[in-house]
């Protein structure tokens, strides 16, 4: 590992101290992630410990899933030499990534969920001359159950190593910004077909006509503004779903914004 950097340090000992091969240093210096190397009297480039701490950050932001475009932008702040500024955009950067991968998460378990109805519906019928309507072939036969297995699509807030306090009962959103998402709630709410008393909450149950990836999408984003909120979205053989739970201060919010369980 290299330490003092007080001498110019050659591409080789930058590339084996950051991780990096030399020749993606020299494309980060062409696309401009990293600042123009010096060079030597005989053209080798040479770096200082600077290069070397701005690799350390670049390598943080793409562990977090960070593209280069977005990585460009955080570089410029972390530039500035203050770590607010750093912390602010990258906190943003993260809340985005991890609704993008919830939101993958429920299309896969989606996906499996409708694999495994087909896995069913194969083993169901076997005519002996062409497909027919039933054999699972050409499409799913009428009546094809689903997996008895719940497949859950968890948002709750995830334990953290150290406990905290309890998330406030307050929302993020301003008023104006609040009726918007009552009115997206109000539309999606519309195909709940009954509603479910839980321990804690409620469960909503959908029909298929919902459109889940708008689902999921409005449930990452009220998690983020009110985070007293626990959600879970669940696609079994009885649909889907969605769990809401919250704090006892906070059951009439749960009612008012989701309906009353019956």
């Amino acid at each position: 590992m290299v330490t003092a950097m007080t001498t110019a340090l050659m591409i080789k000992q930058v590339a084996d101290a950051s991780g990096f091969s030399a020749a993606t240093l020299r494309y980060y210096e062409q696309i401009g992630l990293l600042p123009e190397a010096s060079r030597t009297p005989a053209g080798y480039r040479t770096y200082n410990q600077h290069t070397l701490d701005r690799l350390a950050f670049i390598a943080r932001a793409k562990q977090l899933g960070c593209s280069l475009e977005e990585i460009a932008g955080l570089t410029t702040a972390w530039e500035g030499g203050r770590c607010g500024p750093v912390q602010d955009r990258l906190r943003d950067l993260v809340a985005e990534k991890i609704a993008s991968a919830d939101r993958q998460v429920a299309e896969l378990t989606t996906l499996a969920s409708e694999l495994r109805r087909a896995a069913i519906s194969l083993e169901g019928h076997r005519p002996e001359g062409a497909c027919d309507a039933d054999c699972g072939c050409v499409g799913e036969p009428a009546g094809a159950s689903a997996p008895a297995t719940a497949q859950v699509i968890s948002l709750l807030r995830k334990p953290d190593a150290e406990p905290t306090p309890a998330p406030a009962i307050a929302c993020t959103l301003s008023s104006t910004q609040m009726d918007g998402r009552v009115a997206e709630w109000r539309a999606l709410l519309a195909h709940v077909t009954r509603r479910l008393p839980m321990e804690s909450g409620l469960r909503a149950e959908f029909a298929a006509s919902v459109p889940t990836q708008q689902l999921i999408g409005l449930v990452a984003a009220e998690q983020g503004c009110c985070q007293f909120f626990d959600f879970a979205i669940t696609i079994d053989g009885r649909g889907i779903a969605l769990e809401v739970r919250a704090p006892a201060d906070a059951q009439q919010i749960v009612v008012s914004l989701f309906g009353v369980p019956a």
